[in-house]
């Protein structure tokens, strides 16, 4: 019986992955000395989206051969490889657009914090499980204040293995103090939701610009509830309980 319900941040909570798939492409374009910043930044981002930074700045400098202009700046920025040039410079930007707590505000995904407030106020167990760093994390539910809403805060600084490794998730309940398959999981990305099927729970897949075409080419998706209209979000959260509740039943007869 589903007791938990575990909250992903970016994508999910907030819109912060638009904003930080602006902050690459912002990036690339002051790398490479261009008009305007690079949409081909913006594409493999949404390739990879829910991965950790490092995966993410990895896989941004390959997509778009970039080492060859990261390398030289290894030394101005105190970084042994590459990509941790891109990524110094990805969150100093990222850092200047969420400054203001309103930026914050204004992306918040409005129906997801709702079901939030809900499940807090049905007095049931509630989890934030991001693979971002806790300073940053902190920062946006302090934004949206919504921190004491969550129970449980799993962040980068808590796990060795980030999503899609099951991990994040597995500490997430371990810290709750339930069973991985009475947690439901609310998660945009694949890597997301591919974490908390392999963990063993429950998910229910909000579709988001950057996320939808990958929920629907990912087989694991096939045993998660996807849903296309945030206004329909409370419903399907309901009907996937009830289904869980129904199972249980039939295995008690």
């Amino acid at each position: 019986m589903i007791r938990a319900f575990l909250f992903d941040l970016d994508g999910t909570l907030v819109q912060t992955e638009k904003l930080k798939a602006s902050s690459y492409a912002i990036a690339v374009q002051r790398l490479l000395r261009l008009s305007e910043p690079d949409v081909r930044a913006i594409e493999a981002y949404r390739e990879i989206v829910g991965a950790s930074r490092d995966v993410a700045s990895r896989h941004i400098m390959e997509r778009l051969k970039l080492e060859s202009d990261l390398r030289p700046l290894m030394e101005q920025h105190q970084v042994s490889e590459p990509w941790e040039v891109l990524t110094a410079m990805r969150m100093a930007i990222y850092a200047e657009m969420v400054a203001a707590p309103k930026v914050i505000q204004d992306h918040k995904w409005p129906y997801t914090v709702d079901l939030l407030q809900v499940v807090k106020e049905k007095n049931c167990l509630t989890a934030l499980v991001t693979t971002s760093r806790k300073r940053e994390a902190l920062h946006v539910l302090d934004s949206l204040g919504i921190e004491n809403l969550l129970g449980v805060i799993v962040t980068a600084e808590d796990i060795k293995q980030a999503k899609p490794d099951p991990e994040p998730y597995l500490v997430a309940a371990a810290k709750l103090g339930v069973l991985p398959e009475d947690c439901l999981v609310l998660e945009d990305s694949v890597n997301g939701v591919r974490a908390a099927k392999a963990a063993g729970m429950n998910v229910v897949a909000i579709a988001t610009p950057f996320t939808n075409a990958g929920l629907h080419t990912e087989d694991v998706i096939e045993d998660a509830w996807i849903v296309h209209e945030p206004e329909m979000l409370a419903a399907t959260v309901r009907r996937r309980i009830e289904e869980d509740e129904g199972h249980h039943s039939r295995d008690t007869l």
